[in-house]
């Protein structure tokens, strides 16, 4: 399985269409460990373009602070699963909490 996590300065971006980076953290979830990662930068932000480029780096799931609701609906219409909301700034302690079912999310931090 392949996590996307977009960043700012390697923190959580709390605006996926902010990020400067995503990085891809590839983890085995049976052992529930992180097994790589790679951060790469993404195309420019522009409507219905992310969704696209996050799949085609092999990514399933896509963990960000806040994203737009018709983002969601694109990455969904990808198979792409969303976790909006999550809390913290360290995106390997929020892979690895996801991956023990122990993430803390609050309120999406987008809201268009």
């Amino acid at each position: 399985m392949k996590i996307a996590i977009p960043t700012v300065n390697g923190a959580l971006c709390m605006h996926f269409g902010h990020s400067e980076n995503f990085l891809f953290i590839e983890v085995d979830e049976k052992a529930k460990k992180i097994l790589n990662q790679q951060s790469l930068t993404p195309p420019p932000h522009e409507p219905g373009k992310l969704p696209p480029w996050v799949k085609s780096h092999g990514a399933t799931v896509v963990i960000a602070g806040g994203m737009g609701m018709r983002a969601q609906e694109i990455f969904r219409d990808h198979g792409i699963e969303i976790v909006t909301g999550a809390q913290g700034s360290d995106p390997t302690k929020i892979v690895l909490d996801y991956l023990q079912g122990k993430l803390e999310t609050g309120q999406n931090a987008c809201d268009h």
